[in-house]
């Protein structure tokens, strides 16, 4: 259902460039997926993300199954016709979302949590989950894994990984197929649970392999050393996917490891509190030292925010607690990291991504300046 074309290698990294093709169109890689979590990608129209460059969202199962629910799903034909957005969508499992659930009981055939919404008990399965993607109609779907909170037992973390592999089997068992289907690997922090996860995952009939379990409060240093020694475990010829990150840090990291897809709600979430992405780093609107500011947001940044408002506006909107200065802050971001990310698949075609990564850390978005060769 998805077929990836590897277009160009970094001389100095495991970096790629790549397209990703997909039911609805061709996907540029390295891509960044804004978060669409209950049909909505906050505070933006749908519109908005066409204009901003966005090739595919994300949606969330776990959410989408509380409300509206399937049979409204069914009712309007899937989660596309029901946003009005004709893009590629990828859509969660729910696997992070249970995991985030502090009262619930994990068993082999699944997470028996109450609904957040009314209370009501709910076994999510992985042929639950399967089922809730599949109605939802997203052209790429994960399957239902366990995702471990940092400082888990390794003796958990092990079994763990057993219960995703398990579910990993039924999930393509019952899936039919009429999305592509992605495998998570799983393992913690220990490497040589990280290596059983993709050695187990990578066998099934995936159509793309994400890496689960990373950005989840851990130390950068720790995310970034799993990350570079899960890569390789992975196939070159199948898209790879880092779930949960967006921040410009993150995200050169992951790609000079090879990854070619990654999502975060960072863009939206900060926004909502002021805080904007910018070429120089991050700002927070709303300090009283933009007051009388009439620079843009970003003067390297063409977006239609900066084109069209000043800090010292958007940092009135916040005094005064209007909805615009979110909405303003949050369209600002998605679209500097579409931009940072197409920056990003520039320097790969041209051969330049490590004069492009010092350039960054010249900046101040990224912590560490040199690649070494591979």
């Amino acid at each position: 259902m998805v077929e990836y074309k590897l277009l160009n290698k970094d001389r100095y990294s495991r970096a790629r460039l790549g397209k990703l093709q997909t039911r609805r169109g061709v996907i540029d890689t390295p891509i960044f997926m804004p978060v669409g979590t209950n049909a909505t990608v906050k505070g933006i129209w749908q519109h908005q993300l066409e204009e901003m460059g966005a090739q595919i969202i994300l949606g969330n199962a776990f959410h989408l199954y509380l409300k509206p629910g399937l049979e409204v799903m069914r009712e309007f034909g899937g989660l596309h016709a029901f946003m009005n957005w004709e893009k590629p969508i990828l859509t969660d499992s729910g696997g992070f979302q249970v995991f985030s659930i502090k009262d619930k009981k994990v068993t082999d055939e699944g997470v028996l949590f109450r609904s957040p919404i009314d209370g009501s008990k709910i076994m999510m399965t992985p042929e639950l989950s399967m089922e809730i993607q599949m109605t939802l109609g997203s052209d790429i779907a994960m399957a239902f894994d366990e995702c471990v909170a940092p400082g888990m037992s390794r003796e958990y973390a092990e079994e763990s990984v057993t219960r995703t592999t398990e579910w990993a089997k039924r999930c393509i068992s019952y899936h039919d197929r009429s999305q592509a289907l992605f495998g998570i690997v799983q393992g913690a922090f220990y490497k040589d649970l990280r290596k059983k996860s993709a050695a187990e995952i990578t066998s099934m009939d995936f159509d793309g392999f994400a890496i689960g379990g990373l950005s989840v409060g851990e130390p950068f240093q720790v995310t970034k050393e799993i990350l570079e020694y899960t890569v390789d475990l992975l196939p070159e010829d199948k898209p790879r996917y880092l779930m949960g990150i967006g921040s410009p840090d993150l995200i050169v990291t992951a790609v000079e490891n090879g990854i070619d897809m990654f999502d975060c709600v960072l863009p939206t979430r900060i926004g909502r509190h002021g805080t904007a992405l910018t070429w120089n780093g991050k700002i927070n609107l709303k300090a009283a030292k933009f007051k009388y500011s009439k620079d843009p947001i970003d003067e390297e940044c063409r977006c239609r925010v900066c084109q069209t408002y000043s800090r010292g506006y958007i940092q009135h909107l916040f005094s005064r607690d209007e909805m615009l200065g979110k909405i303003l802050v949050s369209y600002h971001n998605i679209h500097f990291l579409l931009k940072f990310t197409e920056r990003i698949r520039e320097a790969l075609a041209t051969d330049s991504f490590k004069e492009f990564k010092e350039e960054c850390y010249n900046r101040g978005l990224i912590k560490e300046a040199l690649i070494s060769e591979s």
